[in-house]
């Protein structure tokens, strides 16, 4: 089976670094990459799968217009909530910007705190069968009429290993994997083979951590911020739209239910804020079974990473 992501031939010189810098939402990363960014002087690619909307920025706390302008970015508010973008298309796009932007530089730094997206590029993803359409327009029905315990039903009894896996609070990658076993036939998990693929790159891979109760704080702030910024007047200029699958997201579908008067604004701010903590809660998860990145505390000094990068390590 041919590989539709990357099928390319490349000279594999392994000179050339990418800088990659995980995290939990608002621990800092988007500060960091500046400073690794200007550095290194090299440019940004963002892995944040929320952040590639146009119609989303406040929620999705896009970088502010200073921050954009400080560094090169990639991958920011490049697509409209309307367009299919997989995380497929995302592996494609990202090495072919790779590929340009090593042309001329040995570093380059990807961002984002959505690990399968930082996995697509770093370790590539496995091969999955084409999916028809109609079955990928049925699920999705199904799940705006019988919402996500159809998604569980389905997955528990069609494929019961990646159930067991699968965050089943996340309904995009539900309805993936029931795309791809439906169409099939065969388990989605029967397709994952954890192959990494190789790389014209080395990745060295920087986490940034605190203890709980920081992340938990910085997260309500940032909540706080974002009402302010106006976040109530930006959802309700995509409330006509609700239904898209990017906007079944954390900060998005609290004020749909506050703006269709089924909860109130308190009780939806403080939802966002509950949402937010156990999305990171879920992306520590993630990272923390990758033995290939070093982690450093939130307030470390830049001086003490850039060491840390400069010895190249090959993962």
């Amino acid at each position: 089976m041919q590989n539709s992501a990357i099928n390319v031939e490349r000279t594999y010189t392994m000179n050339k670094n990418l800088i990659v810098i995980v995290g939990p939402t608002a621990i800092g990363k988007t500060s960091l990459s500046i400073q690794l960014a200007q550095h290194f002087k090299c440019e940004i690619i963002s892995a944040d799968s929320r952040q590639f909307y146009k119609e989303m920025q406040i929620g999705t706390a896009v970088p502010s217009e200073k921050e954009l302008s400080e560094v090169k970015h990639h991958c920011i508010q490049h697509k409209s909530i309307a367009e299919t973008y997989s995380v497929g298309d995302f592996e494609k796009e990202a090495i072919a910007r790779l590929d340009r932007l090593f042309a001329t530089h040995n570093y380059a730094i990807l961002i984002g705190g959505s690990g399968l997206y930082i996995d697509a590029v770093t370790k590539g993803l496995d091969l999955f069968p084409e999916v028809a359409i109609n079955i990928r327009e049925k699920i999705r029905q199904a799940y705006t009429t019988d919402g996500i315990e159809y998604l569980q039903k389905q997955l528990r009894e069609l494929d019961p290993v990646y159930f067991q896996k699968v965050d089943i609070q996340n309904p995009h990658r539900m309805m993936r994997a029931l795309e791809v076993s439906m169409s099939s036939g065969l388990p989605y998990s029967s397709f994952i083979t954890d192959t990494k693929k190789k790389r014209s790159f080395t990745s060295t891979i920087i986490g940034i951590m605190a203890d709980r109760e920081v992340i938990y704080d910085r997260i309500n702030k940032r909540v706080d911020i974002m009402m302010e910024q106006g976040l109530v007047d930006e959802v309700t200029t995509l409330l006509p739209y609700k239904k898209m699958n990017a906007l079944n997201t954390v900060g998005y579908k609290e004020l749909f239910k506050y703006l269709e008067n089924e909860i109130d604004l308190d009780t939806a701010i403080a939802e966002i804020k509950k949402n937010t903590r156990r999305f990171a809660k879920r992306q520590l998860t993630w990272f923390q079974k990758n033995d290939n990145i070093q982690w450093f505390d939130y307030k470390e000094d830049v001086s003490k990473i850039i060491p840390y990068i400069k010895k190249g390590q090959d993962f």
